[in-house]
């Protein structure tokens, strides 16, 4: 009887160790795929750096340096591409895109940023922004509406607004959300051996309370406008709008 009882808990164990050695297998002899993302490398060192368009529609832009504590964070293989864009009205949008190497862990949960910045996400959505080239699609992002309370320089408490919006590209896939960018993953590596090499793309701009609409919609502009000039994955073929039959 006791050998019985045994029997299930050794399956389990070979099953267990089976899956490992197939996993460590995969692991030694898995790719890395292409990045979504125009890049230019780095000399000396095992990352690249994302190429951002340096102006986009009337906005003038400067690079931003990555900061220590992305760097000590973030595995040492990753890649990264910064900008703040910036009308003669005020308006800022910084565009940030975080380029995995062989360490997936590069990827991260955009809660764990904003949330360490001070930010309380109001609103979760997922949307499309039309792009127009090299065709006409839709790609898929996710919107976070967010709010900061801080203080003017009179000590006063100021509620202040913040747009978040981000998306997941790798050289063969597009994705808004973890769940289904990981499954993706997972069956690629298992299909081809290949680990799609994913960036993480976001926008985030501050608006007034009141104007998040107006903000999101500049957003949407400059996302048509410069997306076309970095990202080198595009989505499917938005399917052209048919005949208008006047109905009787």
């Amino acid at each position: 009887m006791k050998s019985r009882t045994l029997i299930p808990v050794v399956v389990a164990v070979l099953l267990m160790a089976a899956c490992a050695g197939a996993l460590v297998r995969m692991k030694a002899s898995q790719r890395l795929g292409a990045p979504g993302v125009k890049v230019a490398a780095l000399p000396g060192t095992n990352v690249v750096k994302v190429l951002l368009p340096e102006r986009v529609l009337n906005y003038e832009s400067r690079e931003l340096e990555v900061s220590d504590g992305e760097r000590n964070v973030l595995p040492a293989d990753t890649s990264y591409g910064k900008r703040v864009y910036s009308t003669a009205d005020g308006f800022q949008v910084q565009v940030s895109v975080v380029l995995m190497g062989t360490d997936r862990t590069s990827i991260h949960k955009p809660e764990f940023c904003l949330a360490g910045n001070g930010l309380t996400i109001d609103t979760r959505e997922t949307t499309v922004v039309p792009l127009t080239r090299p065709h006409a699609y839709d790609l898929p992002v996710r919107k976070f509406t967010c709010t900061r309370i801080g203080r003017s320089a009179d000590g006063r408490e100021v509620k202040m607004r913040a747009l978040y919006v981000y998306w997941f590209v790798a050289g063969d896939a597009l994705s808004a959300n973890d769940w289904e960018r990981m499954p993706l993953s997972a069956w690629e590596l298992l299909r081809t051996g290949t680990l799609q090499r994913w960036a993480y793309v976001s926008f985030f701009a501050w608006t007034p309370p009141g104007r998040e609409d107006e903000a999101f919609a500049r957003i949407q502009q400059l996302i048509a406008a410069s997306v076309p000039e970095f990202q080198t994955t595009a989505g499917p073929a938005r399917p052209a709008a048919g005949p208008v039959t006047a109905g009787k």
